[in-house]
């Protein structure tokens, strides 16, 4: 089997689709999650993505992109339509809730 390459996009680009109310969710520890993450996103920690059923496209980030990204190879595994978010919380720009900010 070739390797494919995982779908992803940069925090910029997930910042403009925000207009559009996407399907997020945060895979980092619900401490994590607490201390900061993008307004509308769901927190499903990696050790519990595999039993997440996404509805729709989905984005999905952590902290840095590298748990995002397992997060992503193993739903896209299971069949659904989702993109890891590249740089993760450490790369967002972008308004968050909860914590500092």
């Amino acid at each position: 089997m070739f390797f494919k390459r995982t779908p992803s996009i940069s925090t910029n680009e997930l910042e403009i689709k925000l207009a559009e109310r996407p399907s997020i969710i945060d895979v980092r520890e619900p401490h994590e999650f607490s201390s900061g993450h993008i307004s509308g996103a769901k927190n499903v920690p990696l050790r519990k993505v595999d039993k997440y059923l996404p509805k729709e496209t989905t984005y999905v980030i952590c902290q840095s992109g590298m748990r995002s990204k397992r997060a992503t190879k193993i739903l896209l595994a299971n069949g659904y339509d989702v993109i890891n978010v590249r740089g993760g919380m450490s790369a967002w720009t972008g308004a968050i809730r909860g914590g500092k900010g």
